[in-house]
Formats: C-alpha cells, structure tokens, sequence
C-alpha cells in the first residue's frame, strides 16, 4: 500500500515535465504507468491517458487493474467525445466484466455514447437504432437504475430522430408526385406506418396532413373509373383528420380539400 502511495505521488510529480512523457511510453514498470494513467485522467489529459490504458487493459489482464484500465479507456474517448470508440470499449467492459464493477455505467454510458453520436435526421439512421437498442438493453438489464429515466428521455429523442426521417421522406414522396410511378402511394404508406409505430410523436398532425394531401391527390388524377372510390377514401380521410384536429392549423386546407372532393363524387 505504501508502495502505490509513493509511485502514484512521484507520478504526479513528473507530469509536468513533457520530456518524461517517452520514458513513460517505454517504462516496463506497469504498476508505475497504471498510477500514471490515472494522474493524467484525473488532469484531463486524456490522449495521453489512453495511450498507456490501451497497453495496461492487455499487459494487467486478469488483475482488478485491468477492468478499471478497461473502463477508464472508454472514458477517456468519451471526454475527447469520440463516441464511437468509447462505445465499442465500453460495450468491451460490460461483456468482459458482466458482474464489474462499473458494468451498470459501461452499459450506460455505451448507450449514451451512441446517442451522442446519431446523426441528424435527413442521415441514414443505423446508429440511432444501435443507440436505441442499446438503451433499452441498459434499461432492462438495471430497471431500478438512477439512470433510467434518463435513458428513456434518451430513447424518445432518439424515436423523434426517426419520425423526422419518415416525414422528410413522405414529404419527399409527395413533392414526387407521379414522377417516375405513383408517389403519392409511397407518401401515403410512409405517413401512416410512422403514426402507426410511433403513435405519441409531435408530428402526427403533420404527417396525418400530409395522408390527407396524397389521398387527394391520387383522386384527383386517377383515371375516370378510379375516381369516384378515391374521392370517397379521401372524404373519409378528412373526418379522420378533423376528428382528432378539430383545431388543426391545417383546417382550411383540409375543408377545401373536403369541399372539392365531395363535388366529383358521382350521385
């Protein structure tokens, strides 16, 4: 014990001394350089820190130093807020060290990591999936964690990123019209499997508008024998819409999409 006091006080020491840094790097006393490592995370010199963790998690396999080595490489890479990286060795941690003692923040902050690294939402979605999965995992595996709501507020975000991307996309999918097929169609079955999947997002008005919009469209340029049942699937569209937003912003636009629908009904 008195032996780890003084290495890690002469560690400290040395530090601000950058010439020591490559003895340091090719110093065989690896209790020495575990003291280091700690002394340069402590002082948020992280690049330095994970430069001799990286060696420690190898060289100390099997000792108690080598799970904290683990989980202080993974966070040296997420206060440099290179999160991919960290993720990848926090989710090294948590499958190394089920039982570790920081297994619950490895799966935790693996989360986090990946959320802090999603893309935005006209990207391809992949890591907010990842992200989300992740989460979910660190949420059923601690159920009581002090994190979990904190997860979860993370997840809800995460979903926002998605409906964002299906509405970009059913809008895109109207703007399309009938170039090249029937876009309107695409827009329509975009629109409604993200009210379906995500039913509490903040876009719903906006996409349901835009299954209105699409609906009325098709009608409106479908041949003659068509017409009549897709005015009639538009109308009833329209009471959908109007029954949940009675109030909507988009009220005079569906009334007059109502109003012309109900004239080119055949009697």
């Amino acid at each position: 014990m008195k032996k780890n006091i003084i290495i890690a006080l002469f560690a400290a020491a040395i530090l601000s001394s950058c010439g020591e840094y490559n003895k340091i790097l090719k110093s065989t006393d690896y209790d020495y350089k575990y003291e280091v490592a700690k002394t340069y995370f402590a002082k948020g010199k992280y690049s330095r820190a994970a430069a001799l963790l990286e060696e420690l998690i190898t060289i100390m396999k099997g000792t108690d130093k080598a799970e904290e080595s683990l989980f202080m490489l993974a966070m040296t890479y997420y206060n440099q807020e290179d999160y991919t990286t960290s993720s990848h060795y926090f989710t090294t941690y948590y499958n190394t060290y089920p039982r570790g003692t920081y297994a619950e923040l490895a799966r935790f902050y693996a989360g986090e990591a990946l959320y802090k690294d999603s893309p935005e939402p006209r990207l391809d979605q992949s890591g907010t999936y990842s992200a989300i999965q992740e989460l979910q995992l660190f949420m059923e595996y601690y159920p009581m964690s002090s994190k979990k709501e904190q997860a979860q507020d993370m997840i809800f975000k995460l979903q926002d990123k998605l409906v964002w991307k299906d509405y970009y996309a059913a809008k895109l999918y109207y703007n399309l019209g009938n170039y090249m097929g029937n876009n309107y169609l695409s827009c329509v079955i975009t629109a409604q499997n993200a009210l379906k999947d995500y039913p509490y997002t903040g876009l719903r008005e906006d996409l349901s508008i835009l299954v209105l919009r699409a609906k009325y469209q098709m009608a409106l340029q479908s041949v003659m024998e068509k017409q009549d049942e897709r005015f009639r699937d538009t109308i009833d569209e329209y009471y959908a819409f109007m029954n949940e937003f009675p109030e909507s912003k988009y009220k005079k636009e569906a009334e007059k999409i109502f109003k012309d629908s109900s004239k080119n009904i055949k009697d």
